[in-house]
């Protein structure tokens, strides 16, 4: 690797989902001594950074996104010593660690909500946002929750109704209350002294709220009607309950707080919202990069996926940098949502999407094996809004299912003869690092190889991003580009060959063979056609 490498920028981050990581201490669920065990297993497989989703005190109302105490780790996790413990073998490896921050709202356990809720002039009362019902008992406007339900809940203490966009044990902080914003401000600093590299924020552009309040219109999309009997949050346009204003110089300040340490960075999820809405969120003095979930909802046909690129390309400001993802911890897993049986032939088409586009990409434990969605019966329901909303929603269990690392019993995940929080999946016998790594055409060992080979191609990491094909529907092909080096990336969507048809800038230049996943041998180029075998992920170099 050349000196100019930025781990943020050139490298691939790679979220673990703690609970379901590796099981260290035989009690069914992951921790961090299950995550320091397998830190040569994600060396070997070539990630530069680790992801953890929330490790701080929580009662688990929302596995970890309701925050009980930000300056700790919970004891099901480990502790302070061993998150540092941690910290230091993942950076001895080359590991840089990056947390997830939930700063929008607490755990209703958390001890300022305890105290809020005392009375009404609690010196922690303005840490959140109460009001009082309407004359007639109805809460002070029509927001919704997320979650299901109205965004208010009346706690008989006081009388008076609180704010949460998420759970009702979920309390909305407020972010105007200059005491909040300066404690949340020090939470960053507390875990960069602690050697943290980065953070994940949690639906950062929902910290502020409208000051006044306000009802949002309603949005009567005939799309939205269904989800609407759920919760009227989905029948509305979210005018003013995310996207403040305020959000910019707040997010101005972290920025510099994160400028001030090496090579730090944050990437936002933006909540509600598309590339455009996540675009106006990044840049040189806002947040590193923000999410643009577009992408991870693409069907599975190559017009799809260039229509996104496209898109997330042109409305980026310049001075940011795109990224990409297909999996995380609240959605279907790629592998359920386009493939068929145990084939992993699309699979190998995704991986070589996401790893050679112009952007840092995002990996989910799992997806380098291929792990797919575990079924969930309505009474092994971890989810709370799988919980509530079943069957319309089974919530987001499936996507949460421990890691395979072996066919031993529990997949290697917890000791034999544990029960796991989550079942494991059935296919873990025959998909499992173990299996894929003995063999030389598994998924993994794809991963490893392609991983490699944009470690050590600058086009692939810095280059140009530029089109060869344009909204076809079977094949997405384009070229990353630097002085010195093109290498052209061809990917087939079909199940049947197809050809390449390259223009005349780029009929008749020699090419080498760098990768393929379908053949090990150049695939031969007659005059300005290139063939693809079916589900084809072809990479090659200008020789």
């Amino acid at each position: 690797m050349d000196n100019n490498y930025l781990w943020w920028r050139d490298g691939i981050i790679y979220q673990i989902y703690p609970r379901s990581f590796a099981d260290g201490n035989g009690d069914g669920i992951g921790d961090l001594e299950g995550i320091i065990a397998h830190l040569d297993y994600l060396k070997d497989l070539g990630v530069d950074a680790i992801w953890l989703s929330p490790i701080y005190p929580s009662p688990d109302v929302d596995f970890g996104y309701d925050v009980a105490d930000y300056l700790n780790i919970d004891p099901k996790f480990g502790t302070l010593e061993t998150f540092d413990r941690l910290v230091k073998e993942a950076h001895e490896r080359g590991i840089r660690v990056v947390l997830d921050l939930v700063l929008n709202h607490t755990s209703d356990q958390h001890p300022w909500f305890q105290e809020s809720r005392k009375s009404r002039d609690n010196p922690y009362r303005d840490y959140y946002i109460w009001r009082d019902p309407k004359p007639n008992g109805a809460p002070p406007n029509n927001w919704g929750s997320i979650f299901g339900g109205e965004a208010w809940e009346l706690d008989p203490t006081t009388g008076q109704m609180y704010l949460h966009i998420f759970y009702k044990e979920q309390p909305d902080v407020n972010w105007r209350n200059p005491a909040v914003r300066q404690y949340m401000l020090d939470v960053f600093r507390f875990w960069l002294n602690r050697g943290v590299d980065g953070f994940r924020l949690d639906v950062f552009n929902a910290y502020f709220k409208h000051p006044d309040l306000p009802d949002n219109p309603l949005n009567l999309k005939p799309a939205n009607l269904l989800q609407g009997l759920a919760s009227p949050f989905f029948i509305q346009e979210h005018r003013y309950d995310i996207d403040q204003p305020e959000m910019i110089p707040l997010l101005n300040e972290i920025r510099a707080i994160l400028d001030s340490y090496p090579e730090r960075y944050a990437v936002g999820e933006t909540f509600i919202g598309g590339a455009e809405k996540a675009a106006r969120y990044v840049g040189n003095d806002k947040l590193h990069a923000a999410f643009n979930f577009e992408f991870l909802e693409c069907p599975w046909w190559a017009k799809a996926f260039y229509d996104s690129i496209a898109r997330w390309e042109r409305v980026l400001p310049a001075d940011a940098w795109p990224n990409y993802v297909l999996n995380n911890h609240d959605r279907v897993r790629s592998a359920t949502r386009y493939c068929r049986g145990e084939n992993d032939e699309r699979l190998k088409v995704a991986a070589t999407l996401l790893l050679t586009l112009r952007g840092t990409p995002f990996m989910y434990y799992g997806e380098e094996i291929g792990m797919r969605d575990i079924k969930i019966t309505r009474e092994q329901v971890q989810d709370p809004i799988g919980k509530r909303l079943w069957p319309l929603f089974k919530g987001r269990d499936g996507c949460r299912s421990p890691m395979q690392w072996s066919a031993a019993p529990n997949a290697g995940f917890s000791p034999a003869g544990v029960t796991t929080w989550l079942p494991v999946h059935p296919n873990y016998r025959t998909r499992n690092v173990e299996a894929q790594s003995a063999d030389p055409n598994s998924l993994l060992n794809y991963y490893k190889r392609l991983i490699a080979l944009r470690k050590n191609s600058l086009a692939l990491r810095q280059g140009m991003f530029t089109p060869v094909t344009y909204g076809t529907r079977f094949i997405l092909a384009y070229l990353r580009q630097v002085e010195g080096e093109t290498v052209l990336v061809a990917l087939n969507f079909s199940e049947r060959r197809q050809n390449l048809v390259l223009g005349h800038e780029l009929a008749g230049r020699r090419w080498e063979l760098l990768l393929s996943s379908k053949r090990a041998s150049m695939v031969p180029v007659e005059g300005s056609l290139i063939p693809l075998e079916p589900n084809e992920a072809l990479l090659l170099r200008q020789a």
